[in-house]
């Protein structure tokens, strides 16, 4: 089901302010920034090894990652797994009684498809599920 950690998420209030530690104290390389759902999510990506740290910094104070920050402040958002069969991982995960955020996948701008698992069926953590286009 699961074959690698893609990527850790850390909500932040500014990429330029969090990616001076990053690049400067820990040394990690930004690759590039995107904007993601439809504009309403700034992204740094930083890849470590084979997988990659994102930065992950609203655009609208009104989003899911604005009111995030809001009530939890800065950290870890989520994180996601890979898996190659997206709709039987989230098949199994219905059967086993979890509660998803996505029933069916959503596509992002790369044609990955992803889907959150609801923090409630995972001991309070926000687990996104990609499947890289074949």
């Amino acid at each position: 089901m699961l074959t690698r950690i893609d990527h850790i998420a850390i909500a932040v209030q500014n990429i330029g302010d969090a990616l001076k530690f990053f690049e400067d104290a820990l040394g990690v390389q930004l690759d590039h920034t995107a904007l993601e759902e439809g504009g309403r999510t700034q992204v740094a990506f930083m890849p470590v090894g084979q997988s990659e740290v994102e930065l992950v910094e609203p655009q609208d104070s009104e989003s899911g990652l604005a009111k995030f920050i809001a009530k939890r402040g800065e950290g870890i958002h989520h994180i996601c797994f890979e898996v190659d069969d997206i709709e039987a991982a989230l098949a199994r995960l219905k059967d086993k009684g979890a509660q998803l955020i996505d029933e069916t996948p959503r596509t992002n701008t790369k044609g990955m498809r992803y889907a959150f698992i609801h923090p409630k069926s995972a001991h309070g953590v926000l687990i996104e599920l990609y499947q890289k286009p074949k």
